[in-house]
């Protein structure tokens, strides 16, 4: 089976990366899905892009692996969620690898405290713990990853 192709995410399709965001959220355990949450994330993916974000999904042959949000000024990887179905295939990596084509010098990012399996892989990718602090808007313990090109440094 071929890789998902990731490319820019399309207006028609914003909502149908909510949905993706919150299955792949909800499969963390730390929340349940709901209509609620489906129209919270649904209004946040254009708050979000009008914010700044560069939206990207991963696209395999119509259905939408999953999500990526860069806001590429701050050099930071806001978001990136992938569908259930297609957790452990290696489209999450897929999707670093692309944001490292984006941003190949530095990258910031932040993690649920709770949310272990992704801090753990995130560390496994090279990211480095840099900071904890609770996010004003949800309450969560946040952890605070940054990685460094070394190639660059020198």
């Amino acid at each position: 089976m071929p890789a998902p192709i990731i490319r820019p995410a399309l207006p028609r399709e914003y909502d149908e990366v909510a949905r993706v965001w919150m299955e792949s959220w909800v499969s963390t355990g730390l929340a349940e899905a709901s209509n609620f949450l489906l129209a919270n994330l649904r209004a946040r993916v254009r708050q979000e892009i009008e914010g700044g974000w560069s939206l990207f999904v991963a696209d395999d042959s119509g259905i939408l692996a999953a999500m990526l949000a860069l806001h590429l000024p701050d050099r930071y990887l806001d978001q990136l969620f992938v569908a259930p179905e297609y957790q452990g295939k290696g489209v999450g990596r897929q999707l670093l690898a692309f944001t490292r084509q984006q941003l190949p010098d530095e990258i910031w990012l932040r993690c649920v405290r709770e949310n272990e399996k992704a801090w753990r892989w995130y560390e496994r990718e090279g990211f480095v713990h840099e900071k904890e602090e609770v996010a004003s808007a949800t309450g969560f313990m946040m952890k605070y990853y940054r990685w460094k090109n070394e190639e660059t440094v020198r």
